[in-house]
């Protein structure tokens, strides 16, 4: 049973390891959805700013207004641009989280696989002990009636 103390040990430190790596995942899939959500909200912005510099170039605009209009559009889209990179960053960090996930939880699979291992090696065992024990039983009963039984 003693033989069993260590693997038991490494299946918990594993689970450990599989416990953190599922919350750095999840940590970092909410990462990237934020990141993502802040992408969606400037991309809408800048359509809906585009919407009114296009009506107000229909109605008239001035010439200044209209490079104020072009330059905080060309602002949005620097800002796009580095969401954009953001996200690329962030989905990055999801997938190395993803595969430190799966790595760990193949960790813990093999341990499980060692232990159920050790598990029937130990039930073999125990089955032949009890095995060997019957039949030297058997045999000493059988002696008994042999040696008490009349000629």
């Amino acid at each position: 049973m003693n033989s069993h103390l260590p693997l038991k040990l490494l299946i918990e430190l594993a689970q450990k390891d599989v416990d953190e790596a599922a919350k750095l995942l999840g940590d970092r899939q909410r990462q990237r959805a934020e990141v993502e959500r802040q992408l969606e909200a400037l991309k809408t912005y800048r359509h809906e700013y585009r919407s009114r510099m296009q009506t107000a170039t229909q109605t008239g605009m001035a010439g200044g207004d209209w490079r104020n209009f072009q330059q905080f559009i060309d602002t949005l889209d620097s800002a796009i641009g580095q969401q954009q990179m953001l996200l690329q960053q962030a989905q990055d960090r999801l997938e190395a989280a993803r595969r430190e996930w799966q790595a760990q939880q193949r960790r813990l699979n093999s341990f499980g696989t060692l232990a159920t291992r050790a598990q029937a090696r130990e039930d073999l065992r125990v089955a032949r002990r009890e095995q060997k024990d019957n039949d030297e039983y058997a045999a000493r009963a059988t002696r008994r009636r042999a040696d008490t039984s009349p000629l």
